[in-house]
């Protein structure tokens, strides 16, 4: 029988403070019996898990290698070095930093690094697929700068690079950033480089949802293009939670200031030295064939959607995501959400292009194909899983059909995910 991986040190929690280790096991048997498809999310390693449990959690760090303002850093110095040379040969860039402690934390810093407040900056307009660390009003980058949005054309919802081009012309922004969180198509980074050029911009790459798909070297590679690429750790990638920064030699020295110590203090040294697991992981052979599988599960299960009765926004998807719009069942996809979570299937609402619903009860859904790629599903466990959906979005839940139906699916789910269930020796 398969045993379960509880963790480092699980029995010393579990004596310790039992309390904490219930919601560790409950969220162990929630990823173990359910399917985790929000795009944004996937199951590290127990090796990166290891890392991130290690000794290294304990030690003060502020400063960079061989340069840090406290002693005794040997060891986490090594583990940074072998982080920072990993990421570098993986995505071909000049220089990396592994400290930023999420993707909107090496946002900023890309902010900070080549931004004054008050300057403009374009960038995905976030109702069409953008971030909020791009431009919206509640957060720092809506705040401190003038943001000037993009988006998609209404006839195919892809980027409009002909309005990016007459916006970055008119408006003359300091940095032009291209990347999204609801985007299922490839990015053009030649395109947005000739405009940045064209405008004197500096051009940021968000690639906090794709990055993964970089590294497994089935999708092109912002690197060549862009100044400065930021990216989360924990997504496609696979690794802890958590940001990094790629950036041009050039550009390295004012990258490192505005991660330490502009917008950070000391850096969590087990995190960087999980990422450098994760870093390794991801030059393997083996993650490639799971990254091609993310693709392509990705596309199996917008299409199983689209059998459903689901639109997919642009027509595809070229990634490990799929925006899904619910219109045509008359369902929103907040409630798409809450009937799912009930069977058992994990996913989030979204707002999709020009969505005439209002963002708390939007049109669409979002998919992902991280977690599932990773406990080994393949495109006919997609097929099955979209059905699944479908059953579910139609449930009306409340009502006892709905709920009699619901029940069946969430049984059904639960006898998929048991035959490759997460966190297993």
């Amino acid at each position: 029988m398969d045993t379960p991986f509880w963790g480092p040190d699980f029995d010393a929690l579990a004596s310790t403070d039992p309390e904490i280790a219930n919601v560790v096991l409950g969220e162990l048997e929630r990823l173990r019996g359910g399917l985790q498809l929000i795009a944004s999310e996937n199951l590290t390693s127990p090796a990166v898990l290891a890392a991130l449990g290690s000794t290294l959690s304990n030690k003060y760090a502020e400063g960079y290698p061989n340069r840090r303002y406290y002693g005794g850093c040997a060891q986490v110095d090594t583990a940074e070095e072998i982080g920072i040379a990993r990421a570098k040969e993986l995505f071909g860039a000049e220089h990396a930093n592994l400290q930023p402690h999420s993707g909107a934390s090496a946002n900023l810093a890309a902010y900070a690094a080549f931004c004054e407040p008050g300057d403009t900056v374009l960038a995905m307009d976030l109702k069409q697929g953008g971030h909020l660390t791009h431009g919206s009003k509640v957060n720092f980058s809506g705040r401190w700068f003038q943001p000037v949005a993009y988006g998609v054309r209404a006839d195919t919802e892809l980027i409009d690079y002909d309005q990016v081009r007459d916006l970055a012309i008119t408006h003359e922004p300091r940095m032009i950033i291209a990347g999204a969180t609801a985007y299922p198509r490839l990015i053009d980074f030649a395109a947005f480089r000739s405009i940045a050029d064209e405008v004197g911009a500096i051009l940021m790459v968000d690639a906090a949802h794709f990055i993964g798909l970089v590294a497994g070297k089935v999708i092109p590679s912002p690197v060549p293009f862009a100044d400065v690429v930021t990216f989360s750790t924990h997504k496609v990638l696979r690794g802890p939670r958590g940001g990094m920064v790629l950036c041009r030699a050039e550009h390295a020295k004012a990258v490192d200031k505005a991660v330490f110590p502009f917008t950070q203090g000391g850096p969590l040294m087990h995190a960087v030295a999980a990422k450098a697991v994760a870093l390794r992981e991801a030059a393997s052979s083996e993650y490639q064939g799971y990254a091609t599988q993310v693709v392509a599960n990705a596309a199996a299960l917008a299409k199983g959607l689209e059998a459903e009765g689901m639109r997919t926004v642009s027509g595809g998807t070229d990634t490990h995501l799929a925006l899904m719009d619910l219109r045509s069942l008359e369902v929103t996809g907040a409630e798409a959400e809450r009937r799912c979570d009930l069977a058992g299937i994990t996913l989030n609402k979204n707002a999709i292009p020009f969505d005439p619903a209002p963002p708390a009860t939007p049109s669409g859904i979002r998919v992902g194909s991280p977690c599932v790629t990773t406990q080994g599903m393949t495109e006919p466990d997609m097929a099955e899983i979209a059905r699944l959906i479908g059953r579910a979005v139609r449930a009306p839940a409340g009502t006892e059909a709905g709920d009699a139906e619901l029940g069946e699916v969430a049984t059904a789910v639960g006898q998929l995910v048991a035959a490759r269930p997460a966190y297993v020796r």
